[in-house]
């Protein structure tokens, strides 16, 4: 075996008679693994710290007066192991142990949810003796206990490797599960006032060793050798985590997470676990629509097809500028490239978007730069000594990045930084926080160095420190991250929250913005586009969503077609989308689901495929494209989002160059990201914060990760986790308003109200009122004006009064 390059920092030690060389510090267990020698356990996991619970991986050492556990002791200098495979000593004790575990373990693999994927029934059938000699009645226990609403412990079967509660209490922070009582009587449990709530609750399912703990959806649905196992990617946020979807008879049963060290690791989050109901739910658009006397009427593909190109002829024929396209990120990277090529090529236009919030002023050089740049990957979050985060909460918005960070917390002590007005959920593990106004992040990144405080000493010091910008972060606060982490030697990342955010924009689907991170303000960049394309495109920039919204509720758009975006609940602006949509003339809709935007306002409807339905590729925030496979069969009448502009593209006497897949991404590889980045804008001077009327509080809405969002549509047991909507408040601001913490309070704002239970603490900035997007009836953004922003009033409710 080839030893590693520095041997300083290296053990040589035999095992079974050969000798390897490994880092100093490993495990034997994991040495042993080098050859290929997998030494039977329960409690070990790789991600995890070693506990030496289950007592199955004992092997012999020379020199040690009995058996070892491998999976505790670190490698020494010509140490001489012997595994099972050499030392009857290990492999007697091995079977001791088995036959312990199996004396109240019940024998009915083919009723167990595990059965066919067990390592205990695989080691058993390995390791363990074909008999038992235990004769007396098994432990029984009442069953299945809801630890959560979407997990259920068998607790007869739990071997108590504490690998469940080690995960919840050292990779997702939530603590809530524990092994109680003490020797035959220790078991898997919650306290009965802290129910297990976490967004990573999922992965207790899969580490399980056995089938103590299992999945409300999937128990007794399937088994591992009836079903086909496809991999994918996960589309519900940025994160870009590998998934194995399983399906059976065309359905699916479950998602797991596929192991991806770079990536998402052995985790994922539940939204992407357990959230794919929505393929089969009630609201799934299965057939082409046309809106009639009756409402919304089945129609074949001819006749929607024809009927959007021949009112977008119409539009052409009434003068520029009265079609738009606006799209959402959930787009697969074909498919954005797609409806870029078909906007400029077809429709001759730059009027297409494919955000839901209103960009800030100079974001398009912002993100074009971007692109192209060498910014912050998982792994640097892990490594980074500071980690700073800016208008970012990273556990709702991008959960596997928030275990990144919480592994560099835990790790190496990284110390987090939080830029913004908000704490959210970093406010346990933060070092330091910079408060600021809504808006004024970038103005509080330039002058973290510029103060001799404890955050530039830590800037300055040894390491690489990352800086994290969200979507929240006010103008020009990519631009100063990237200033700031290149001062310190670092990198800087932006992260948006929704999938293939980061995809979209590479390819082009943004007014002024085009393939590659090139811009359409540029000659060189437009004529590299040009001669793949073979045309000439507009030399102006187009309109994006907040201009696209404002001349369609003036009247200046007659056609607008919406691409997988839901405008009603997710617009940075509500009213002003309602306003737009009821002024159009025809509001084509092709989506997933029968959202409020398509059931109310739309005039012809487009059913999709969704991500497990097809093939394509994501590209998440770090900027790494990966690819998914097809799992199941969409609605036979469904088709793929650039499948549907293709058609689109060609009854208007247009032809996009592409008629499958391949030709799609060789097509899109030679717009492959610009050679040489373009340089990061000048940093523009701080904008002051607006300062919120008497009595008024500036709103800030930021995402929860469960939310009424229609990709959650029929996913009740995931639902039934969701945190509670809040209003975070400061206590000054609270205070003030006779408002204590546990109010019901009323929010007004733009002529709506909204009304929430009051969270009082320091975590929020003087001034501002935060409120979760798309968790209430009424979204929060409908208290915002026209512009996206906005002043709201909060008032404390009075209490109901006894009944008589």
């Amino acid at each position: 075996m080839t030893a590693p390059e520095n041997p300083v920092d290296t053990v040589t030690l035999t095992i079974d008679g050969q000798e390897v060389t490994v880092p100093k510090g490993t495990l034997i267990i994991r040495a042993a693994e080098q050859l290929g020698t997998i030494v039977p356990r329960f409690c070990d996991h790789p991600l995890l710290d070693p506990v030496g619970a289950c007592r199955q991986c004992v092997v012999e050492v020379e020199g040690q007066r009995k058996p070892v556990m491998s999976c505790t002791m670190p490698v020494a200098p010509d140490m001489v192991v012997k595994t099972h495979l050499s030392s009857d000593m290990a492999k007697k004790a091995q079977e001791g142990t088995l036959e312990f575990l199996l004396i109240n373990h019940p024998l009915d693999c083919p009723m167990c949810d595990k059965g066919g994927e067990c390592p205990l029934q695989d080691q058993a059938l390995a390791h363990g003796a074909n008999i038992s000699r235990f004769v007396d009645q098994k432990r029984r226990y009442s069953k299945p206990v809801a630890v959560s609403s979407q997990i259920l412990l068998d607790r007869e079967r739990c071997v108590l490797c504490a690998r469940c509660t080690r995960f919840s209490e050292q990779v997702s922070g939530d603590p809530f599960i524990e092994l109680f009582e003490r020797g035959a009587l220790e078991q898997v449990a919650i306290y009965e006032d802290e129910p297990y709530e976490s967004y990573f609750s999922g992965n207790v399912i899969q580490i399980c060793p056995v089938g103590a703990l299992t999945s409300a959806g999937y128990r007794f649905k399937a088994r591992p050798f009836d079903v086909v196992t496809t991999p994918s990617v996960c589309d519900h946020c940025s994160a870009g985590c590998t998934l194995t979807v399983q399906s059976r008879r065309g359905e699916i049963q479950r998602q797991l997470a596929r192991t991806n060290m770079a990536v998402n690791e052995a985790w994922n989050c539940d939204k992407g676990r357990f959230g794919y109901a929505h393929l089969t739910s009630e609201l799934r658009i299965a057939e082409p629509k046309l809106r009639g006397t009756d409402g919304l009427e089945k129609a074949s593909w001819s006749d929607v097809l024809l009927r959007v190109t021949g009112a977008i002829q119409e539009a052409r024929d009434a003068g520029p500028g009265r079609v738009a396209v606006v799209a959402g990120s959930r787009l697969a990277d074909e498919d954005a490239y797609a409806v870029a090529k078909y906007v400029r090529t077809v429709l001759h236009s730059d009027d297409l978007d494919h955000r839901t919030r209103f960009a800030a002023p100079g974001e398009d050089a912002e993100l074009t730069a971007l692109v192209g740049h060498e910014t912050a990957e998982y792994r640097d979050v892990e490594d980074a000594p500071v980690i700073v985060v800016a208008g970012l909460d990273p556990e709702e918005e991008v959960p596997i990045l928030h275990l990144r960070i919480r592994k560099a917390w835990r790790a190496h002590k990284a110390r987090i930084v939080v830029v913004g007005p908000h704490l959210g959920t970093l406010a346990d593990i933060a070092w330091r926080r910079v408060p600021t106004a809504p808006g004024d992040e970038a103005a509080a990144l330039r002058a973290l160095l510029d103060d001799d405080g404890e955050v530039a000493e830590a800037l300055r010091g040894e390491g690489a420190p990352v800086v994290l910008v969200g979507e929240r972060a006010g103008a020009g606060s990519v631009t100063a991250g990237a200033a700031l982490a290149d001062a310190v030697g670092g990198k800087m990342a932006w992260v948006p929250r929704r999938a293939n955010a980061r995809g979209c924009l590479e390819a082009g689907l943004a007014a002024g913005i085009l393939p590659g991170g090139r811009r359409l303000d540029d000659a060189a960049d437009r004529a590299e586009v040009e001669q793949v394309w073979g045309v000439d495109l507009p030399a102006e920039r187009g309109r994006d969503l907040h201009q696209i919204l404002t001349d369609a509720a003036a009247g200046r758009i007659d056609v607008l077609h919406l691409i997988g975006v839901d405008l009603v609940r997710d617009c940075a602006s509500p009213d002003l989308a309602r306003r737009a949509l009821e002024k159009v003339k025809l509001v084509v809709a092709q989506d997933l689901a029968a959202t409020e935007t398509v059931s109310g306002f739309a005039d012809v409807v487009l059913p999709a495929t969704g991500t497990q339905e097809r093939f394509g590729s994501q590209t998440n925030w770090e900027g790494r494209t990966q690819r998914f496979a097809k799992a199941v069969d969409g609605p036979v009448l469904a088709q793929e989002d650039w499948e549907i502009v293709v058609q689109l593209a060609a009854l208007l006497g247009e032809d996009l160059g592409f008629s499958d897949l391949e030709q799609l991404r060789a097509e899109l590889a030679r717009l492959g990201v610009r050679e040489t980045p373009h340089a990061w804008p000048d940093a523009a001077a701080a904008t002051p914060a607006e300062e919120a009327e008497d009595g008024g509080l500036r709103l800030v809405v930021r995402p929860l990760l469960l939310d009424r969002g229609s990709m959650l549509t029929g996913a009740s047991e995931l639902l039934a986790t969701a945190r509670t909507p809040v209003v975070d408040l400061n206590t000054a601001d609270a205070a003030s308003s006779g408002i204590t913490d546990g109010d019901e309070v009323e929010l007004s704002g733009a002529g709506n109200t909204l009304r929430l239970v009051a969270r009082v603490g320091h975590d929020v900035v003087p001034g501002v009122a935060v409120v979760p997007a798309n968790s209430t009836d009424v979204p929060a953004a409908a208290l915002l004006g026209a512009d996206g922003a906005g002043v709201v009033t909060v008032s404390a409710l009075e209490p109901a009064g006894d009944p008589a």
